[in-house]
C-alpha cells in the first residue's frame, strides 16, 4: 500500500512538473503598418493585456511592417499555422468570401459612426461568421478610416483622375472604383507604396489619415483630396484550427482581451485621424484639397454604378442594410 501510496505521489509530482514546465500557447500576431498606428497600438495593447492576464500561459509575439508576411500572404500562412492572428485590411478577404467586399463600396458609408451602426448590428456581426467554411474566424473589426486620394495632381472631380494610376489593394471592387473614372488600378503590397510614389511608377494612392501621415505619403504626394469615399477597416482574424484548440477558458481570456484592445484601437483611430490630418497640413508638404458638394457628387455619380455590378455577389439585403445605417 506504502508502495502504491508512493507511486501516486510521484506520478502527481511528475504531472505537476509537466503543466508548471508546459510552453505557453505562442500567438504571432502579423500586420503590416507602422507600431504608431491605430492597428500598430491595438497589436500592442493586446499582447499587453494579454501578457498581463495570462502570464506563462499565453505569449504574444506582434510583427508590424510586414516582418513576417505580407496582407496578401498572411491568410495562407495562417491556414498553415505559421502565424496565429492577424488584421489584415477588408479587401483582402475577396477569395474568402464575397460578401466582405461590401466594405470596399465606393460612398457606402458617410461616417464612421454609420459604420459602427453596421458592423455592431446583427448583419456585421453575422459576416464575421462568414470565413468559416473556409478555415478563417473572425474576431472583431478594427478601425482606420475613412479613405482620401492623394495624387502627383490635384484632384477634384472625376475627369481630373482619368488615365492617372492609383496603386490599390487586392479587391474587384476597388479595381471597378477607379476604372469608373478612367483611371488606371494597380494592386501592390502596401509595403512597395512608398517608393513607387516617389519614383513617380505610379500617380496617387488611397489611404486613411493616418496611413498617409505614418508611411510618409504625403512627403511624396503634393496633392490629398479630402474625399472620404471609402473605409479602409480591417477584421481582426484567427484560424478555427488555431482557435478551437485552445481550453475554453484561455479561449475565453483572450477573446476577452482582444474586445479591449479593439475598443482602445478604434478610439486612438478616432483620434489619429483628426491629428494626422492637421499634422500633414502643418507640415506643408501636401495641399489638402476640399471639394465641394457639386464636385463630390460628380464622384458619387460616377462611382455608384459599381454597387451594381456586386450586388450579386454581396447581396442587395446587405447593401440595404449598410445604406439603412447612415441614417
Amino acid at each position: 500500500m506504502r508502495l502504491l501510496t508512493a507511486a501516486v505521489a510521484s506520478l502527481a509530482l511528475m504531472v505537476g512538473a509537466q503543466t508548471v514546465s508546459a510552453a505557453p500557447v505562442e500567438i504571432k500576431f502579423s500586420h503590416v503598418v507602422a507600431e504608431n498606428t491605430p492597428k500598430g497600438k491595438m497589436a500592442t495593447k493586446f499582447k499587453e493585456l494579454v501578457e498581463e492576464r495570462l502570464a506563462g500561459k499565453v505569449e504574444v509575439k506582434v510583427f508590424p511592417n510586414s516582418q513576417l508576411f505580407g496582407d496578401n500572404k498572411v491568410l495562407e500562412a495562417m491556414l498553415l499555422g505559421d502565424v496565429q492572428m492577424a488584421a489584415p485590411a477588408l479587401s483582402k478577404f475577396q477569395k474568402y468570401t464575397k460578401q466582405l467586399q461590401i466594405f470596399d463600396l465606393p460612398f457606402l458609408f458617410k461616417d464612421m459612426e454609420a459604420v459602427d451602426r453596421f458592423q455592431n448590428g446583427p448583419d456585421g456581426q453575422k459576416l464575421l461568421g462568414s470565413l468559416q467554411k473556409k478555415g478563417l474566424v473572425g474576431l472583431g473589426y478594427l478601425h482606420n478610416g475613412m479613405k482620401q486620394l492623394s495624387a502627383s495632381q490635384p484632384l477634384k472631380t472625376p475627369a481630373d483622375a482619368e488615365g492617372k494610376k492609383f496603386r490599390i489593394m487586392t479587391s474587384d471592387v476597388l479595381q471597378a472604383q477607379f476604372e469608373a473614372v478612367d483611371a488606371v488600378p494597380l494592386k501592390k503590397p502596401f509595403s512597395e507604396v512608398f517608393t513607387l510614389l516617389q519614383t513617380r511608377a505610379i500617380d496617387g494612392q488611397e489611404n486613411s489619415w493616418s496611413n498617409i501621415y505614418s508611411k510618409k505619403f504625403f512627403e511624396v504626394q503634393p496633392y490629398i483630396t479630402e474625399s472620404n469615399h471609402g473605409l479602409l477597416d480591417y477584421m481582426v482574424v484567427t484560424s478555427a484550427e488555431f482557435w478551437m484548440q485552445l481550453d475554453d477558458d484561455l479561449r475565453v481570456e483572450v477573446k476577452k482581451a482582444l474586445d479591449e484592445a479593439i475598443v482602445y484601437g478604434n478610439s486612438i483611430a478616432a483620434q489619429k485621424d483628426a491629428a494626422d490630418k492637421q499634422a500633414i497640413i502643418d507640415s506643408k508638404r501636401s495641399e489638402v484639397i476640399e471639394i465641394s458638394d457639386a464636385e463630390r457628387a460628380q464622384w458619387v455619380k460616377a462611382m455608384k454604378p459599381v454597387w451594381k455590378k456586386f450586388e450579386g455577389q454581396i447581396g442587395k439585403d446587405l447593401i440595404d442594410a449598410a445604406v439603412a445605417a447612415n441614417k
